[in-house]
């Protein structure tokens, strides 16, 4: 039984002391039996109910916990590299279309005073909005700025149109551009005021047209 059961050896010594579990006087051994007896007994029917599998299966769903948790942080991370370049790309968008602002604006406001002396036209954003919320045409006679374009006679506002078109195509040229009867609604005056213009901002451009505005021009073709 010593060898068995090695706890014997080390509490023998308390072997029938009081105040102890082996107090023998206060706990009946028989008694205990029958409590082991009784804890066994329960212990073989709770045993009949309980999945011994249930370790594994413990064990595989933690596994696949801890392996969701890692592609979890993966795709989190990702995620973050993602947003990161986005804002980057749309911070690149918005320099380009700033960019592309400028120099459109500079040319608008160029090609339009030239087809028209003595005014000014700009592409700026509504009062208190940024140029990317949108832009809107102002044009000016003098010192004059006028407050809306219907201000304008209809040979006026073609010649704002056509300074906006001509200078959305100078902000990337082609090699060459076809002007069907541009001149058609203008006089004389900004018929060769067409054709200054064209000399003037379309030097490396072959443009044809059927306008009067280039007729004597060296270096537009019809």
């Amino acid at each position: 039984m010593l060898t068995s059961h090695e706890w014997i050896a080390e509490d023998r010594k308390f072997f029938g002391q009081p105040n102890t579990a082996y107090d023998f006087e206060t706990n009946d051994p028989n008694e205990a039996g029958r409590k082991i007896s009784k804890l066994e007994e329960t212990k073989t029917k709770l045993s009949k109910n309980v999945n011994m599998r249930a370790m594994n299966m413990l064990g595989k769903a933690e596994d696949q916990y801890n392996d969701l948790m890692r592609k979890k942080q993966i795709v989190e991370n990702d995620k973050a590299k993602i947003e990161t370049v986005i804002r980057e790309l749309d911070e690149k968008k918005k320099e380009a279309l700033r960019q592309a602002w400028e120099q459109v604006n500079k040319d608008f406001g160029s090609i339009f005073c030239m087809l028209l002396p003595g005014t000014q036209a700009k592409l700026l954003p509504p009062e208190g909005m940024d140029v990317l919320d949108g832009l809107e045409v102002k044009v000016a006679f003098g010192d004059v700025w006028k407050e809306s374009l219907t201000e304008l006679s209809g040979g006026q506002r073609s010649l704002v149109a056509l300074s906006l078109i001509l200078a959305l195509l100078l902000f990337k040229p082609a090699p060459i551009y076809i002007l069907d009867e541009v001149d058609a609604a203008l006089d004389l005056s900004h018929t060769q005021n067409i054709g200054h213009m064209l000399r003037t901002h379309f030097k490396h451009s072959q443009v044809r047209t059927s306008a009067t505005c280039c007729a004597r021009t060296s270096n537009i073709h019809r």
